[in-house]
């Protein structure tokens, strides 16, 4: 994070011993934890937030299956009470794929016996001066296709060789990634949750310069609209892969067929106190569909409405890139939002139907 020349008490938060707002301290404390994978120290990561939910008073359950907090911090201090139970998750693997973390935690009863109703999750930064809010997401398809072949010595000509096979599916693959990439920023697309996005991620397949081999793998990873037809496009890869010659086949590692969307009618209840709220802040918001995939997508899929919203204006993209940051005013400015959002959507009376 970057200091701002406005310095750093904006937001209401406390200073640390140094004079730097406490919740600047402490993301930079969670930060320095290695939770990236292969080798995640989520040890580690418990310790800092046991630590926080001890000092805040917060019960905390640990569920093996296999920073919403500073707000909370705030409301705790000022002593609100809220209406409804507010719960703070903290999943791994969200990053590989989410299938030992919230994908199968929805299924468990200790998540059913949360009785929830509503979720705030991720989304990304927005580089004007408006707020990205995300009420649904594209379809993660991670694909490999196998192309078996005659092998041979590479000095001669073998007909029906792997490689052969291969340049076709790449061929049809990258062909459809064209077009869709042509249909971004025209009057039918206008942002890249609105086209499926198709990128070759790896290729598997010989074993020595002078031998032809007998099979080669290709893998993409795919991110699917939701207004598009899964099983049509499906029957698309099916027809690829025939074109390409015979027995060609493919596998997911990933196949996700959720497409339900979270509702921004202005009748919801939800959607209703989330813009009223953040139009009393006076943020812009813009709406769409999450380019990649979140663990509310795992929410959705189960029932219960999701939006996905991280309160960062003014702030590049920089998701898994070099040098990622995030400048300490729009930090502290978050917390402030979410402060608000998480008072406003735990204050949604009950419906006749809850509970």
């Amino acid at each position: 994070m970057l200091p701002d020349k406005d310095g750093p008490g904006v937001g209401g938060g406390h200073s640390a011993p140094g004079g730097e707002d406490l919740s600047v301290s402490l993301f930079r404390e969670y930060l320095r934890v290695k939770t990236v994978h292969p080798d995640p120290d989520y040890d580690a990561a418990l310790r800092f937030l046991d630590k926080i939910a001890e000092e805040l008073e917060l019960p905390i359950r640990k569920i093996e299956v296999c920073v919403y907090i500073q707000a909370v911090r705030r409301l705790k201090a000022e002593g609100q009470k809220l209406m409804r139970t507010v719960h703070l998750m903290f999943v791994p693997d969200e990053e590989v794929g989410g299938h030992k973390g919230m994908e199968t935690f929805v299924k468990q009863p200790e998540f059913q016996e949360l009785n929830i109703g509503f979720a705030l999750d991720e989304g990304l930064a927005n580089p004007g001066e408006a707020f990205t809010v995300f009420y649904g997401e594209r379809n993660p398809w991670w694909i490999t296709v196998h192309c078996p072949g005659s092998p041979g010595h590479g000095s001669r000509f073998v007909e029906n060789t792997a490689a052969e096979k291969l340049r076709q599916v790449i061929n049809s693959f990258l062909d459809f990634r064209e077009t869709e990439k042509q249909r971004l920023n025209t009057s039918e697309c206008f942002t890249l949750g609105d086209v499926t996005t198709v990128n070759m991620t790896m290729v598997k397949g010989g074993v020595a310069y002078n031998v032809i081999p007998a099979d080669m793998d290709v893998s993409f990873d795919l991110r699917i609209p939701p207004t598009v037809n899964l099983q049509e496009f499906e029957k698309q890869i099916k027809e690829w892969c025939k074109e390409a010659g015979e027995d060609v086949t493919y596998k997911f590692a990933q196949k996700s067929m959720n497409q339900k969307l979270t509702s921004t009618a202005e009748n919801d209840p939800w959607w209703s106190a989330f813009n009223a709220a953040c139009k009393a802040m006076n943020l812009t918001l813009e709406k769409e569909i999450f380019p990649a995939a979140t663990d509310s997508r795992f929410i959705r899929a189960v029932g219960i409405p999701a939006i996905g919203f991280s309160p960062m204006n003014r702030t590049p993209i920089l998701l898994h890139d070099h040098n990622e940051y995030l400048n300490e005013r729009v930090f502290l400015k978050g917390i402030s939002v979410f402060e608000r959002l998480v008072s406003a959507l735990a204050n949604v009376p009950a419906f006749p139907d809850e509970a």
